[in-house]
């Protein structure tokens, strides 16, 4: 199978300087994300991630079919909002996309899902993690990180096991994300090995701010961790006032939570090792190299840190590209079936797709923070 060379993912994102009478067709990729709102922060990393993939394959005038292609990058804000979610993919819909990048959370990507696959176009979202996502019986739907049941899983032993945790208090954003990953968590705790309990759960949302009346009961359990499922905009300050609150105890979330602005949310709050979390996925070894020099690329292409999903959203364009090559077609009807069958190699490691359209041995990364920087600990598979 037909791969894109290693000179195409090392190259410097420049954007496309010819003309649309330059190039032999023109394909358009969409990208959905939560580009304003609490997460927008994470949404303009997946966009950027994209755009500097499209930017990458226009600098290389990259073929199909024999024919060069100019790539046109459509970015759509869903504002995190399952309702906009629809009217978003409807949007890129009816602009005739070939593919869709998107979307960040799990909340808009399963709705919208339904509108692409009535639509043929394939989806491949670079963040959602609800295992529903790819258990739809869609074939147009793609997955490059680790789903809920793995990363709650993972995270629940390893309170148990590694962080030694006893007396458990579990938090979520009732989101789709927030709850299905604290719903995962609860299961591994119960039953991994070291006899914890889960003493307390309670639930706030996505924009909430004033977290005294759930701290409060928490802290009545006299807990030893506490578990969030929801994003770093609430995350943030739940550590603040956790801290204010004299509630001194681990506090252990997904990769809503574990990104590079979490410093910035939680203040003095975040003190060393306070915070393990997880990214769903990770690379190691010579694939470290890799991901470090896509990293400094996109620092130097928009003058920010990469928060955590724009490598993925990087890829997923790549893998969209690649199986138009391998179709020779970016008609989406012909080239779908590619992106079930096909075997790339991106930046954040090795693609390759499941029945489901889940990412097949996929990994984990967990992190803390450190003197006011993400460290990482550990890749899981």
């Amino acid at each position: 199978m037909r791969q894109l060379s290693n000179v195409i993912l090392l190259a410097v994102a420049l954007p496309f300087s010819g003309s649309a009478g330059a190039a032999d067709e023109i394909v358009k990729i969409g990208s959905a994300s939560a580009v304003s709102g609490p997460s927008a922060h994470a949404g303009k990393d997946t966009e950027n991630g994209a755009r500097m993939a499209v930017d990458d394959l226009n600098a290389k005038a990259f073929t199909i079919g024999g024919k060069t292609v100019r790539w046109v990058l459509i970015a759509e804000d869903d504002g995190g909002d399952p309702k906009q979610g629809t009217a978003v993919a409807q949007k890129l819909v009816d602009a005739k996309v070939a593919g869709v990048v998107g979307h960040l959370q799990s909340g808009t990507s399963v709705p919208a899902s339904k509108i692409y696959h009535s639509a043929g176009i394939p989806q491949i979202t670079p963040a959602a993690t609800t295992p529903l996502y790819t258990h739809q019986g869609f074939k147009s739907a793609f997955r490059l990180v680790a789903n809920d049941n793995k990363v709650g899983n993972a995270l629940g032993r390893y309170a148990v096991m590694h962080l030694k945790a006893k007396r458990i208090a579990v938090i979520d954003d009732r989101t789709a994300f927030g709850q299905g990953l604290a719903d995962e968590f609860a299961k591994a705790v119960k039953t991994a090995p070291g006899g914890a309990t889960i003493v307390t759960r309670q639930f706030t949302n996505d924009k909430a701010t004033d977290f005294n009346a759930i701290l409060t009961q928490v802290k009545s359990k006299n807990v030893d961790l506490v578990f969030f499922g929801g994003m770093d905009a609430v995350g943030g300050p739940m550590l603040k006032q956790m801290k204010a609150l004299g509630l001194d105890v681990r506090f252990v979330a997904g990769d809503g939570v574990c990104s590079e602005k979490l410093p910035q949310l939680a203040g003095d709050a975040l003190a060393n090792d306070k915070v393990t979390c997880a990214v769903a996925g990770g690379v190691s070894g010579a694939q470290e190299k890799l991901l470090a020099d896509f990293v400094e690329r996109y620092k130097k292409r928009f003058n920010l840190d990469v928060q955590t999903y724009a490598p993925y959203a990087y890829d997923a364009v790549m893998v969209l590209a690649t199986a138009m090559q391998n179709a020779g077609s970016s008609d989406p009807a012909k080239y779908v079936p590619e992106i079930a069958r096909i075997k790339y190699q991106g930046v954040t490691g090795t693609i390759m797709f499941d029945q489901y359209g889940d990412l097949s041995n996929a990994a984990l990364t967990l992190y803390t923070y450190r003197n006011g920087k993400k460290t990482k600990l550990e890749v899981l598979r």
